[in-house]
């Protein structure tokens, strides 16, 4: 009996580890609608035959405002500025001084960025994604995300929230590799300046329109 009752605590506590997942995330998308934060962000490439995996650090800042804006500015170990305007996802390269100019509506459909930033509500993001709680782990409540869409990169994206802050990434894409983004002083419903998510092509840039 000792040993049912154990088993029957463990499961409830599962399911309710699990069940915090997405009430996260829906509390998140609630109440949320502005933020900023910093990240450091860790890429690991899957292993080729005889070789250990290698992986890539980087570190910067990150801010949003729902619907649809979004930047990211990568400060090591290379500058590099992502910006979604609303409009148009811009992608600036500080070092090669280039910039990747796309239409931001087929950019980011079923991209990570979508969790965070491009999906008004939770309704909106299930149309783009199928949703489960995952168990807690680094005390951290995690969400499941799975495109509907199966010709896009994008494999899966594991969503960490402590309580109702944002707190990590692990995104999975189509090749297997990893990326492990963990987010520091998030500032829920920032005020941001108005021009936050304006951007303008350096001078001399090359713009690449894609």
């Amino acid at each position: 009996m000792k040993k049912i009752v154990t088993a029957i605590v463990i499961a409830a506590s599962a399911q309710w580890a699990s069940a915090d997942g997405l009430k996260s995330l829906e509390a998140f998308m609630k109440s949320t609608q502005t933020g900023r934060a910093d990240f450091t962000q860790v890429v690991t490439s899957p292993p080729k035959e005889g070789q250990t995996a290698r992986t890539k650090n980087s570190s910067g800042s990150f801010e949003f405002q729902r619907p649809g804006r979004f930047k990211f500015v990568y400060k090591k170990p290379f500058e590099q500025t992502i910006v979604a305007d609303g409009q148009t996802l811009w992608l600036h390269d500080v070092d090669l001084n280039q910039v990747t100019q796309r239409a931001q509506a087929q950019a980011l459909g079923t991209t990570p960025a979508a969790l965070l930033a491009s999906a008004p509500d939770l309704s909106a993001l299930k149309a783009d994604f199928t949703l489960e709680s995952a168990p807690e782990a680094d005390g951290l409540q995690w969400v499941l995300a799975r495109p509907k869409a199966k010709d896009g990169q994008l494999q899966s994206v594991r969503v960490g929230f402590a309580g109702e802050q944002l707190a990590a990434l692990d995104i999975l894409d189509s090749f297997g590799q990893r990326s492990a983004i963990r987010f520091s002083g998030m500032q829920a419903n920032a005020a941001l300046p108005a021009g936050t998510f304006q951007f303008k092509p350096p001078a001399g840039a090359d713009v690449v329109k894609q």
